[in-house]
């Protein structure tokens, strides 16, 4: 090796360990390339900065080095989960972990190497035999009564990307402190086991099963408790897009288990293909340019429905063909109206005694707060986490324990949580509860975006526009952010924004809440991410944060005019686009920091 070494002492310490631990010859000659062209400042890059693992687990671009996703990091990630398990959970040598992956490059690898690490230390797997959906590992976990379960997908994130997402044993994913004990364990067990290679005869293995029948088989047999029709009820014919990833055989078989569903498939991205060709993002969230397949479809065949999962299917866009003959995509927090209002009129019209008291829906805090407008008036109860389905799915889970019904959590990112099935977002127990709505509304003489008009009839309007700016400069980010909380260089936090007078501010990052009478928040606070909410006097909440997974620094507005404003939709529309265009100018200020707006 020591014709490839580069001089620098801290990085040649690292090479010769990556080439000694390394087995797979594809990143190996990567790193080995790099070295040999002299090519040090990758080689710091790749080698001297390691992935931090987090309560999203890990995602990260495909590639040789510690920052990246491969076969060595994956069996290091793998040994510090295990260690930690065996550490928390006395029962996880008897109850086993479950184990399933998506449709992208390496998925399959990557789950068979975590399997063979957990089967080294005695450890059952319930390792899915084919690619699955997200959620089926959420309720796999359950159904198996295991003590943790690992999906393999980076969701919708570009085809050079994968991640690694751990749930623990309530069928939640993890938060603190499993996290830090997590990561505190990977650090410590950084070597991998020559047998933790080994992946190419685990079905022989006595302590690997697949769970893949049993779960597909009780998985749609409790969508049955969650979506019920009539015998007189007619058939809705979608079209569907898997958006080139796993969703289709279970939302097909979802449909066929519940019947009055039939799908129109987008023939070009049925099928799981980890190229992603037809899109540049796959991710529905994007718009009609991730959907513009599906729009043909659905002209070609005057089907005016489409629904569309992510490449894992966890998450579900819709989009609805207006009278005017132009397609309406809603928005996450859209369906999360519609959702939430759906949830509450179902379940009551089948447990009309139940007390409201007892009967929950949850949302993150950059979503819309229209399902608490809606518990405040119907009187069930509506709580806010912090952001990420990790906070309501373990809120949920507490609240079942409290003997609670849980009968739906959201989030803006179009992530949806229908019933307590999945304690995570669910793209495929949403489509036919999506399917459910529209048969009803249709018996009614409405559409969706009829609906959802009524409903903020009834409940006030809560329009919403969010988006995001690119930026691969994490000081750069950092800059923006202490701008906001010394504004104009006063030591202080805006007073306004353009026009706009700020009532109250929270910022999650340094624990600071001026709508508090101690000043402080109630929400958990965070030093590792950027977190601020402007809640403006004219009813206008604004939330600025940086992304976990992803390069990106997003905003979340919504615009709940006072009814004593008399403000139509259309002038409060008018109000909030001009504030979304003052936040960008004052307070994200693109061309001082070069940051890049989202493409539509």
């Amino acid at each position: 090796m020591a014709e490839i070494l580069t001089g620098n002492a801290d990085v040649d310490t690292k090479l010769e360990e990556w080439l000694r631990w390394d087995k797979n010859e594809t990143t190996r000659n990567e790193i080995s390339k790099l070295a040999q062209d002299g090519d040090v400042e990758s080689l710091k890059k790749r080698l001297l900065h390691r992935m931090e693992f987090g309560t999203a687990g890990l995602r990260a671009r495909m590639g040789a080095g510690y920052n990246m996703m491969n076969d060595l990091t994956i069996i290091q990630t793998t040994q510090g989960l295990c260690k930690h398990l065996l550490q928390s959970c006395s029962t996880a040598r008897t109850d086993g972990v479950v184990i399933g992956y998506d449709g992208r490059h390496n998925s399959d690898r990557f789950a068979k190497l975590a399997t063979a690490v957990f089967i080294n230390e005695k450890v059952p797997v319930y390792l899915f035999s084919k690619m699955c959906a997200t959620p089926y590992v959420a309720y796999g976990v359950l159904m198996c009564k295991a003590a943790c379960g690992i999906m393999v997908t980076a969701s919708h994130n570009p085809k050079e990307d994968n991640g690694y997402k751990v749930y623990w044993g309530n069928g939640s994913q993890i938060i603190s402190p499993h996290d830090k004990g997590i990561a505190s364990c990977i650090l410590e067990s950084l070597e991998p086991r020559d047998t933790s290679w080994q992946i190419s005869d685990l079905s022989s293995s006595g302590l690997v099963k697949d769970p893949y029948a049993d779960v597909y088989r009780e998985y749609n047999k409790d969508l049955t408790k969650l979506v019920q029709f009539s015998d007189d009820t007619p058939t809705l014919e979608f079209v569907y897009t898997a958006m080139h990833g796993v969703g289709y055989p279970f939302v097909q078989e979802a449909c066929k288990t519940l019947g009055h569903l039939k799908i129109i498939p987008v023939k070009e991205q049925v099928e799981p293909d980890p190229d992603f060709p037809t899109v540049k993002y796959p991710n529905p969230e994007e718009g009609k340019g991730a959907l513009k397949l599906a729009m043909a479809t659905a002209d070609a065949n005057n089907c005016p429905l489409i629904l569309a999962n992510d490449p894992d299917a966890d998450r579900l866009a819709v989009a609805i063909k207006l009278q005017s003959g132009e397609w309406h995509i809603f928005s996450g927090n859209e369906l999360g109206a519609l959702f939430g209002w759906w949830r509450w009129h179902y379940y009551r019209q089948k447990h009309p005694d139940t007390p409201a008291k007892d009967i929950y829906m949850l949302a993150s805090t950059v979503s819309s707060k229209i399902l608490g407008s809606i518990a405040e008036k119907e009187g069930f109860c509506f709580e806010e986490t912090l952001t990420g389905f990790k906070w309501m799915g373990n809120r949920s889970h507490d609240l079942l324990q409290q003997g609670k019904t849980v009968l739906f959590a959201f989030e803006e990112a179009i992530g949806f949580m229908c019933g307590s099935s999945v304690l995570d977002k669910d793209g495929v127990s949403g489509a036919v509860v999506m399917g459910q709505m529209v048969l009803y509304l249709q018996s009614q003489g409405l559409t969706l975006y009829d609906q959802l008009n009524k409903i903020y009839q009834t409940y006030g309007f809560h329009l919403s526009s969010n988006s995001y700016f690119i930026c691969h400069e994490p000081p750069t980010i950092a800059k923006m952010f202490a701008e906001i909380r010394d504004y104009n260089g006063t030591g202080k936090y805006p007073e306004s924004c353009g026009k706009y007078n700020i009532k109250y501010i929270r910022d999650l990052t340094t624990g600071h809440d001026s709508s508090q009478p101690d000043g402080k928040p109630l929400l958990p606070v965070s030093k590792s991410s950027q977190m601020i909410t402007f809640m403006f006097e004219n009813g206008c909440v604004a939330t600025l944060r940086t992304s976990g997974t992803e390069p990106k620094i997003k905003y979340y507005t919504e615009h709940r005019p006072d009814p004593g404003q008399g403000m139509d939709r259309e002038s409060a529309q008018a109000e909030l686009d001009d504030m979304v265009q003052c936040i960008i100018q004052y307070f994200y200020q693109p061309e001082k920091f070069g940051f890049i707006a989202r493409s539509s």
